[in-house]
């Protein structure tokens, strides 16, 4: 496919398809990863990783340059957007809703790196929407994911951390 043919727009419907491969239930575009895409010589999408050390981020960044090619793009190029640093404030309104309905409950929205400071948060269930929970350990199955458990329905899930 010729560059000039594409859509910035085209470029953002089919990067609504790539999955985070951490939590496939969300999109790049749902966590807000996709901070712009620029129709030039080439297909120039910049990405921002949600944390320094996310072990994804490379992965990402091949799954971009794939579902592009898979749409007849060549030329492409992926730029890491470090600054302004991402923050949960970033995930969708879709992607938080997502992630309620996959049993994760999202992050307070606003409450960015804010929220690992001051030290005491509620957490609402996201099986019966209880607050009454405890953390269970701070690091889930992921390093943007804590371990709790309800009080009230006993289940335990996972909390997407405010960063």
């Amino acid at each position: 496919m010729v560059v000039a043919d594409i859509t910035r727009e085209q470029v953002f419907e089919w990067l609504r398809e790539v999955p985070d491969p951490e939590i496939p239930v969300l999109s790049i575009t749902d966590l807000g990863i996709v901070r712009d895409v620029v129709i030039g010589d080439d297909v120039r999408v910049a990405l921002s990783p949600t944390y320094s050390g996310c072990p994804a981020t490379e992965m990402i960044e091949q799954s971009v340059i794939s579902a592009l090619q898979k749409h007849g793009v060549v030329d492409i190029t992926i730029e890491r957007s470090l600054s302004p640093p991402w923050t949960t404030d970033w995930i969708s309104d879709e992607g938080r809703e997502k992630l309620l309905a996959y049993g994760i409950a999202p992050p307070e929205k606003g409450g960015g790196k804010r929220a690992l400071l001051d030290g005491v948060r509620v957490i609402a269930c996201p099986q019966c929407a209880s607050t009454d929970t405890e953390l269970i350990s701070e690091f889930g199955s992921t390093a943007c994911k804590a371990s709790y458990r309800c009080v009230a329905c006993r289940e335990p899930f996972e909390y997407f951390k405010c960063i």
